[in-house]
């Protein structure tokens, strides 16, 4: 096992390792920007070492910095979190040129499966239904829209290295494909340094399903279930559940047996999320695969009892997962929702600011993930997200009414969060039935 590591990250995940590492007795360093140099869970690190201004740019993704923090703090290893720099290559392959391990999957999985055109073809060959799209990445304008006529609209313009949905849109004809395909580009470019595009059909009205796979260096492949993340706004998440309350037991196999071929055959290690769409007719469709832990782990951790991060530290010091698939029990409901700082009332808009009231909720069957305090002040540099709110019952009708609880008891005060939003959804008699998907938020909310 690992002595010390450094934590490339801030905020929630952070204090999140941070815990983790010293429940398995690992040093933990933790670097921080300057707008972070008061955050308390900082004094809960081993070390804490200054990379540079609020900026992203200037700290939390700027390499040379955070190598320089490792070499300096004698670390073995570096945890990514997720965000940041958690998939990006160049990175990885940097920690593994300077002799220390990137918690996270090898470089040549990471560089496969980090290409969606590559995965698909993966997917493909494993068997595993892919939504009809390009074969390749499309580089002409002309090409894109003979093949978006193809196939037929709708179609969804995708970026090669996209995610949290940048370089991404939904067209419907051909007026409004040209502008649609250099606007996905442009973004692709700024958000990635990738303008490469690709061609899907894009599914009505689908589910959003995913499935977290662990795998360590022995070529142990190992599913802890689904989760549906279909309630989304601008195809960022705001509420996760498990189990998905759309699949049979006989879907939710072959789901699960679909994700871990993938993974097999990309010879992947350590924690991934392979996502899938489930249309109407209860149809799966491979879409992308995910080469870090996610925000929402919390949800499986709940339903399965074991906790992923160690996991992840685990299988990077070269340990083998000591248990089978047969031992991964899944029980209850969980359910996640995601609370940013962000007004609902004013379409989202971010909402910075300092906290002076913060009551956080308890009781059985709930879980605050979180690093804010009285006091904090929410800063606009980064990610909106200040807290998860995850409950576990044993029934889903049990979890929804803890969640609306919870959510009610929650103070976050003065700045606007997605708090009355998240509290909206679950009140909404179609969330309760289970009968929505991913274009629910932006038709009732």
């Amino acid at each position: 096992m690992f002595s010390r590591i450094l934590i490339a990250n801030r905020g929630e995940i952070a204090l999140r390792i941070i815990r983790a590492c010293h429940e398995l007795g690992i040093e933990a360093v933790v670097v921080y920007s300057e707008a972070d140099k008061n955050a308390p869970y900082l004094q809960l690190a081993d070390e804490a070492i200054c990379i540079g201004p609020a900026s992203p740019a200037a700290s939390y993704l700027n390499i040379p910095r955070i190598i320089s923090a490792a070499e300096i703090a004698d670390v073995e290893a570096i945890h990514p979190g997720y965000g940041f720099l958690a998939e990006n290559i160049n990175f990885a392959r940097i920690c593994q040129d300077c002799g220390i391990t990137f918690i996270g999957p090898p470089v040549e999985a990471m560089q496969l499966l980090g290409d969606k055109v590559q995965a698909r073809k993966l997917a493909h060959k494993t068997k595993v239904r892919i939504v009809p799209g390009s074969e390749g990445i499309i580089k002409k304008e002309s090409e894109a829209l003979k093949l978006a006529n193809k196939i037929g609209y709708p179609v969804i313009i995708k970026a090669v290295a996209g995610g949290g949905g940048r370089g991404m849109r939904i067209v419907h004809n051909d007026v409004s494909f040209r502008s649609a395909f250099n606007a996905a580009g442009a973004e692709a470019e700024a958000a990635f340094g990738n303008p490469s595009l690709y061609l899907e059909k894009f599914i009505v009205d689908p589910r959003h399903i995913e499935v977290q796979v662990m795998a360590d260096m022995a070529g142990n492949t190992l599913h802890f279930y689904e989760r549906d993340c279909t309630i989304q706004r601008r195809h960022q998440k705001m509420i996760e559940e498990s189990p998905s309350p759309a699949l049979d037991e006989h879907t939710r196999e072959k789901l699960c047996e679909s994700a871990l071929r993938i993974i097999k055959e990309a010879k992947y290690v350590n924690a991934a999320t392979v996502e899938f769409l489930l249309d109407k007719d209860k149809k799966f469709y491979f879409i992308e695969v995910n080469t870090r832990i996610q925000v929402e782990h919390p949800v499986t951790e709940m339903v399965t009892g074991h906790d992923l991060i160690k996991l992840q530290l685990k299988i990077a010091a070269g340990q083998k997962i000591k248990f089978s698939q047969r031992n991964i029990k899944h029980t209850g409901v969980a359910i996640e929702c995601r609370i940013n700082a962000e007004d609902p009332a004013n379409n989202f808009a971010p909402s910075p600011g300092t906290i002076t009231r913060y009551i956080p909720p308890g009781g059985p069957g709930v879980r605050v993930d979180t690093h804010v305090h009285q006091g904090l002040t929410v800063c606009p540099n980064y990610d909106s997200m200040i807290a998860k709110l995850i409950v576990h019952q044993r029934t889903r009708t049990e979890a929804i009414a803890t969640m609306k609880r919870a959510l009610r008891e929650f103070v976050i005060e003065p700045i606007k969060t997605t708090i009355p939003a998240c509290l909206d959804i679950l009140s909404h008699n179609l969330f309760v039935k289970g009968e929505i998907d991913t274009g629910f938020v932006e038709r009732h909310l």
